[in-house]
């Protein structure tokens, strides 16, 4: 896109001096932005013209001053052109170190990347999790790495971040890094943020990924049946941590909190709802919203069931919830022992919830969204579309209903 530019010449009362005299100023706007330079000559503020942008009357005076501006004026045109056939990008910022004689600070990438790392890690525990800053450092790995294979150098300057930087980037995450694509889509969304932050602060004025498109593929999500959730249940196990892990992770399956949310539960999250009943109040740790469930009885038992837990006394905390590493790696054995062939982690509990425990059994998908703190009931409908045995009982229902209908 063109920048568009104009120039206005001005007398600057707040500056007047000892005199009586004001400064002449020029104000450059560039798309929006402007810059203010002095071009050190003062009028009397009763002999400038503000709607002629120059000096009145026909004095010798004037007649000196007004030629400067017209030739001050003729040399920003020409300096704005030097920038067309120079292809640097007509900012504020470049035109005024053109003017000037002055360089334009160059901006690196890589300084830049290591800023907001550095800012996500102070807000860590706050507005950001420990797994957020972990993937932005390991996204600031990866370009390190791709610049040094693409560019054989450090670092680059932002301004030769283009279309062909993106397309490369990814090429490079999935043959190089042999990146799926999803994880080679979340990589690159997260270097896109460091370049809408450049453009935001002036320091790009054209976004590289316009022509960029990649798209998230669908991923089955991994859900228990009500078979394998009692397989579990009535598993007697040995261990008394394997014990633990399975009714922690069971509690997860009747509510649908992730690892995060579960892990900062205190008895203070448990209010009577608008029904009279126990509900858990808290809020997703990953997007701030507020979630709501109402505790089903499987729940509220083993919420009794640690209520005199010395772990959960001494760290005010509802259930005495491991690593999220221990957790998952724990899980892997109780599915071994209970014969289930799915991948089992800790999030799986999320899933089970949404489809086999609220959606399978005709909640509707809107509540089931609110309860799992979805932002986008798109989010939520993703459950829906893997549930045959949900529209198995639908078109019984339709069947049956059909059958009634009497046929001249």
């Amino acid at each position: 896109m063109k920048a568009r530019v104009s120039i206005l010449f001005y007398a600057k009362k707040a500056k007047t001096n000892k005199e009586g005299l004001v400064p002449i100023y020029t104000r450059i706007t560039i798309s929006g932005k402007r810059i203010e330079l002095s071009t050190n000559r003062f009028v009397k503020l009763s002999q400038w013209s503000k709607e002629g942008n120059c000096m009145k009357g026909n004095s010798i005076s004037a007649s000196n001053i007004n030629k400067y501006l017209d030739v001050l004026r003729l040399q920003i045109i020409g300096v704005q052109m030097e920038l067309i056939n120079e292809k640097v990008p007509i900012t504020a910022e470049s035109l005024k170190h053109k003017l000037l004689g002055t360089e334009v600070e160059k901006r690196m990438l890589i300084p830049i990347f290591e800023d907001h790392n550095n800012k996500i890690k102070a807000l860590v525990g706050r507005e950001y999790s420990s797994g957020t800053f972990e993937r932005y450092q390991t996204s600031l790995k990866h370009t390190r790495e791709f610049l040094k294979w693409k560019y054989k150098s450090s670092d680059i300057e932002i301004k030769e971040i283009d279309h062909v930087f993106i397309t490369e980037y990814d090429f490079w995450l999935r043959s190089v890094r042999k990146c799926a694509n999803n994880t080679a889509v979340k990589y690159i969304k997260n270097f896109k943020k460091i370049i809408l932050l450049c453009i935001a602060n002036g320091w790009l004025d054209k976004d590289p990924f316009v022509s960029y498109k990649a798209k998230l593929n669908q991923v089955e999500r991994p859900y228990l049946s009500e078979i394998e959730i009692k397989a579990i249940y009535n598993k007697n196990f040995d261990s008394e941590r394997l014990t633990q892990v399975r009714d922690i992770f069971l509690f997860c399956c009747y509510t649908g909190l992730a690892y995060a949310d579960v892990k900062n539960l205190t008895r203070s999250n448990i209010n009577i709802g608008i029904d009279g009943d126990k509900w858990l109040f808290t809020h997703r740790q990953k997007t701030k919203t507020a979630t709501r469930v109402p505790i089903l009885p499987l729940a509220e038992e083993l919420i009794i069931k640690y209520e005199n837990d010395p772990q959960c006394i001494n760290n005010n905390i509802l259930l005495p919830v491991l690593s999220n590493q221990k957790m998952n790696s724990y899980l892997k054995e109780i599915a071994d022992v209970c014969n289930i062939t799915k991948n089992l982690t800790f999030h799986t509990a999320r899933h089970t919830f949404a489809t086999t425990i609220t959606l399978s059994n005709g909640v509707p998908i809107e509540s089931v969204s609110k309860m799992l703190g979805h932002t986008d009931i798109k989010t939520t409908q993703h459950y829906a579309k893997i549930l045959d045995k949900k529209v198995s009982d639908d078109m019984l229902l339709l069947r049956s209903k059909l059958k009634s209908i009497e046929f001249d």
